[in-house]
């Protein structure tokens, strides 16, 4: 997975209502116009719903940032 950080993230999807999918996360930052890095983690993610931002931050970044 790409190199971002959990306080990456959050500060990247902190308008997010939860549950989201994978395109409701990547059409957010999107629209949000959050970094390349932040976009590119998110396009990586496995095709599913995410319940909270901290799920978001485990797929990324691992267990040991969430």
């Amino acid at each position: 997975m790409s190199k971002v950080n959990s306080a990456q993230l959050q500060k990247n999807l902190t308008g997010v209502h939860y549950p989201a999918s994978k395109k409701d996360l990547v059409m957010y930052a999107e629209l949000e116009g959050s970094d390349e890095q932040v976009l590119r983690a998110l396009k990586q993610l496995p095709d599913k719903e995410y319940e909270t931002q901290e799920a978001v931050s485990k797929a990324i970044c691992g267990s040991e940032s969430a």
